[in-house]
């Protein structure tokens, strides 16, 4: 009762200052009548806070998110199924779903009654560019009386949370080399590929299973022959990502740490589709392991990346251990680094990470600033710009102002021998 009194609206309020009132002038110039009028006044707002109070609604409620994760600037539809439970009928109910305001603000709905063990099916549609992990809910619903006296807000506890990724940038199929791992009994890529004849067998061996014997070179050399397993080949890389404060400037869509926030997503996603056993590694050390397109690794990213945000560190150190393994050797097979501002110190220490013939490719978000802000000059003289350093040690260098233009440069990381940079813009 004492939630429902503090549920009593304007008017409801208004009832209760002028009954209260009339009462006491009633008493303070003796007129009966002016107290009828006062205690009737007065009675209105508390008989229907009583009526509110005692209402026993029992509610059910569902929500669906369709989908629960999405690029910056699409929409999302939220469903919403209301269900009365119980045996009595619902009265005037204001249902709300609680929507950051990022996603578009609220979502009301007016139901006028709801019958026993009737549904009321809901839907509104949300969409933000920014990106970021929201929660949406939980419901609300606000519970009037007819004379609008007094209104109550009860809340469902369930809530869904909207993953809003990075933009994503389709990339065209250039292929890029890593560093080729599996296992089998051949070290060819596909034994039997080209048909039976091609297939190279070898003995029996307790425990094979009987569906691989070979019964055309079983005949020939007179034992059990079997086919070899296939080899199964898995590339993998590292994607690297400079998220340092320093390394990056401007804010909202058109800094370069969006851009490059973006840009990663899109190498990432294109890569894991493209088969890689990829790992993803920041400046402060490995943030994802490494894991195949099966193991759910596009997902984990992009959540990864939804919630990326600039670190206060200044140094690469911790980054360039984790890009060069676990095993402290240099970074060896594919790796993809995506950087902002480097210096020509930070460019050397990066370089050096790259021994053997690992495949690496450096790209430079230069961002929509002054020239003087890019991460690397075009004029290519070792020594005097960090992506002449790089390209002095092996890597491939990509300039980028925006990561709407990677898809311009990219037949660049897929060129063996000839690297130079290219400015996107």
């Amino acid at each position: 009762m004492r939630r429902a009194l503090a549920g009593l609206t304007t008017r409801g309020r208004s009832f209760v200052a002028a009954g209260a009132t009339a009462i006491v002038c009633a008493f303070v110039l003796g007129e009966r009548d002016l107290l009828r009028a006062g205690v009737l006044v007065l009675a209105l707002p508390l008989l229907c806070t009583l009526a509110v109070a005692r209402t026993r609604y029992r509610l059910a409620c569902a929500r669906r998110l369709d989908p629960p994760r999405l690029p910056v600037g699409r929409e999302a539809r939220v469903d919403l199924r209301l269900e009365n439970v119980s045996r009595l009928p619902s009265g005037l109910l204001m249902v709300e779903d609680r929507v950051p305001y990022a996603l578009g603000g609220r979502a009301r709905f007016v139901l006028d009654r709801i019958e026993p063990h009737g549904k009321r099916e809901l839907g509104y549609r949300i969409r933000s560019d920014v990106r970021g992990r929201y929660r949406v809910g939980p419901l609300t619903v606000r519970l009037a009386d007819p004379f609008g006296m007094v209104e109550l807000i009860r809340s469902f506890s369930l809530a869904d949370t909207l993953t809003v990724t990075p933009a994503i940038v389709p990339l065209p199929s250039e292929r890029l080399s890593g560093a080729w791992t599996g296992g089998g009994d051949s070290i060819a890529g596909a034994v039997s590929a080209a048909g039976e004849d091609d297939v190279i067998p070898r003995e029996y061996r307790h425990g094979d299973d009987l569906r691989r014997v070979h019964w055309r070179s079983t005949a020939r050399h007179g034992e059990l022959m079997v086919r070899r397993e296939e080899q199964h080949f898995q590339s993998s890389g590292t994607l690297f990502l400079d998220t340092r404060r320093s390394a990056h400037w401007g804010d909202g869509v058109a800094g370069s740490f969006e851009q490059a926030v973006s840009a990663t997503a899109s190498i990432g996603v294109h890569l894991v589709r493209a088969g890689l056993h990829l790992r993803y590694v920041t400046d402060a050390g490995e943030a994802l392991p490494a894991a195949s397109a099966d193991g759910g690794f596009e997902g984990l990213l992009l959540d990864t990346l939804a919630v990326a945000r600039r670190s206060k560190g200044t140094s690469l150190t911790a980054g360039i251990a984790a890009l060069r393994g676990r095993t402290g050797k240099e970074a060896d097979g594919l790796v993809i680094a995506v950087f902002g501002v480097l210096s020509a110190e930070e460019a050397r220490s990066v370089a050096a990470a790259r021994r053997g013939t690992g495949t690496c490719v450096a790209v430079l978000v230069q961002g929509h600033g002054p020239a003087g802000h890019a991460g690397g000059g075009a004029s290519g003289r070792a020594g005097s710009d960090p992506a002449g350093l790089l390209r002095a040690s092996g890597w491939r260098v990509v300039a980028v102002r925006s990561a709407a233009d990677l898809p311009g440069v990219w037949a660049q990381a897929g060129q063996a021998g000839e690297d130079f940079v290219r400015d996107g813009a």
